[in-house]
């Protein structure tokens, strides 16, 4: 199911890059999301067998065309001829043929996705797999690594290597709310984040770069804006980034008043800063916040600008999303930025 709906909606959502048979951009990635520029295993084999089924569905196309235009030719009225044309009730090699020939077809594509699902839809994580949990909320991504001992947002972090082998990613999907969709076309099949059900996803990067997806099910007023990035490291990045991960938040000289001012306000009832009293789960970790590129799962690129607007008002930025205003001066709002520029 999961294979079939990636195939369908990259129809509607990417079309014109079907075209794509190498590296759109120099990291490997694809300007938009597309299936047609896999850079992971599991999205190769479901691009390989969506050729396969395209071709023979383009074959049928062909052959009934030309049928349907033969006989229009041949059998076309010709001036002055008024005679009735021969009536013929039911031809018992045709209907054997119409009956079997599709028969056929269905159970040789069966076959093939079938092979195609039992080795992409993986229950248990592949030997030697980086684990990672994935949790979708309205309107944004959580990322718990449980062996790294970290937490972090919107942005997936993966190694391209470990030990200099090609390292496969499983990820477990859940959800807090309402069903999401988790799907990054150039690595791995749409699957759904259902609450109280646990989902899971494997993919496995052939390619370093940055690789952007979409919550694929509606889930609300911003559903449109809860992107995915997945950034794929080099192994020795990778380690470094997980490095930085797992320290907890420096206080820097000279943005004390920001850091006062931001935990002293309700912003630590939702969001976490490792090292400080601001413990919150409702909103994403912020222990390392400017080491993401972006904000708002996706919807603006994280710049002193942008966090500025979202820190002053989110709803100018993503109207509907679940973080208020918190009503700061402008000072204030510079102090607080000040602070969370530090983060890194």
């Amino acid at each position: 199911m999961a294979m079939a709906s990636s195939c369908l909606l990259s129809i509607f959502y990417v079309l014109p890059a079907m075209a794509a048979d190498g590296p759109v951009c120099a990291d490997g990635a694809a300007p938009s999301p597309s299936m047609f520029a896999p850079r992971s295993i599991p999205a190769q084999k479901i691009l390989d067998v969506s050729w396969f089924v395209w071709g023979i569905c383009g074959l049928i196309f062909l052959i009934m065309a030309a049928l349907i235009l033969w006989c229009i030719i041949k059998y076309r009225q010709r001036p002055g001829d008024d005679t009735e044309a021969p009536q013929i009730y039911g031809s018992n090699p045709i209907e054997l043929a119409w009956t079997i020939i599709p028969t056929v077809i269905v159970f040789v594509l069966f076959l093939v996705s079938a092979r195609t699902i039992f080795e992409i839809d993986h229950t248990s994580p592949p030997p030697g797999s980086l684990e990672i949990t994935v949790v979708g909320h309205q309107w944004w991504w959580e990322f718990d690594y449980p062996d790294q001992g970290f937490v972090t947002a919107n942005e997936l972090h993966v190694p391209l290597t470990r030990d200099g082998k090609s390292v496969p990613i499983y990820l477990t999907l859940e959800s807090n709310d309402v069903i999401h969709s988790f799907w990054v076309p150039q690595l791995a099949g749409k699957t759904d984040v259902v609450p109280n059900r646990l989902n899971h996803l494997w993919l496995q990067p052939t390619m370093v770069g940055t690789y952007v997806g979409q919550c694929a099910e509606y889930c609300g007023t911003q559903h449109a804006n809860m992107l995915i990035t997945v950034v794929v490291h080099e192994e020795d990045d990778f380690n470094e980034w997980v490095t930085n991960q797992r320290t907890d938040a420096v206080d820097e000289p000279g943005v004390t008043e920001g850091r006062n001012l931001f935990l002293q306000t309700s912003c630590i009832n939702c969001h976490r800063i490792r090292g400080t009293v601001a413990n919150g789960t409702f909103a994403p970790d912020l222990t390392h916040l400017m080491s993401r590129s972006v904000i708002g799962a996706g919807v603006v690129a994280n710049t002193p600008e942008n966090l500025s607007t979202w820190v002053f008002d989110p709803q100018m930025i993503k109207p509907g999303c679940r973080m208020p205003s918190m009503k700061l001066s402008p000072e204030e709002v510079k102090q607080v930025v000040s602070y969370l520029l530090t983060l890194k």
